[in-house]
């Protein structure tokens, strides 16, 4: 499915006209892997280079792969990306099916183009899956950047405090292969309401995150 969409690119430069894709996995070729790793670098480079070096050889995902992505272009290039994988994760004893959002990314001269602009062209495939919950974690530090999911839209549910566990994508000698981190929670009801979200500060993922 190579599907374009318009996408409200209010509060973005007006050099830059984004158009929204939809891409499933197999449908990237080896030039849209390496055009993708290109953009991850640059992304995440200016925040470490241990974040950029996943990306490295063409690579276009740093832990799972995801099954879905949603990819801004623009006259010059890829411009944002949002990334699904659909997955059961366990939170405290409870198995639930998510599709877990993940591998977002903007590019540097585009600031203005939020996470909400991807998301908002994601939902309706979100809804299409047929999924309880979309499910995502960030860092403390990168709360400000999802106010407007929980503000005017209403998209999502933020709970702070939450422990994830997740394999490390690679295993390393000396190295646990698991990592337990303290992360923000991001839960977009889809199927069913919030309400049903279970209780529980512990998540499993029981694989690499997104």
């Amino acid at each position: 499915m190579n599907i374009a969409v318009s996408g409200s690119t209010e509060g973005v430069p007006m050099r830059s006209q984004v158009q929204w894709i939809v891409r499933w996995e197999n449908e990237l070729q080896l030039a849209d892997h390496i055009e993708l790793s290109e953009f991850f670098r640059k992304s995440y480079g200016p925040t470490g280079a241990f974040n950029a070096q996943p990306f490295e050889g063409g690579r276009s995902w740093a832990g799972a792969r995801p099954e879905l992505r949603i990819i801004g272009y623009d006259n010059r290039g890829v411009a944002a990306h949002l990334g699904l994988l659909r997955r059961c994760i366990k939170v405290d004893e409870v198995d639930l099916l998510v599709a877990e959002l993940g591998l977002y990314a903007v590019r540097p001269d585009l600031e203005g183009l939020g996470i909400s602009h991807s998301l908002r062209v994601m939902y309706p495939f979100l809804q299409q899956l047929d999924v309880p919950f979309g499910f995502g974690t960030v860092r403390p530090a990168l709360e400000k950047h999802l106010t407007r999911l929980v503000g005017r839209q209403k998209l999502a549910t933020l709970t702070p405090g939450v422990r994830v566990r997740s394999t490390r994508p690679d295993v390393y000698l000396n190295v646990p292969p698991t990592r337990i981190e303290e992360v923000i929670l991001v839960v977009f009801p889809i199927s069913r309401a919030i309400s049903e979200w279970p209780t529980g500060t512990f998540i499993d993922r029981n694989g690499p995150e997104l």
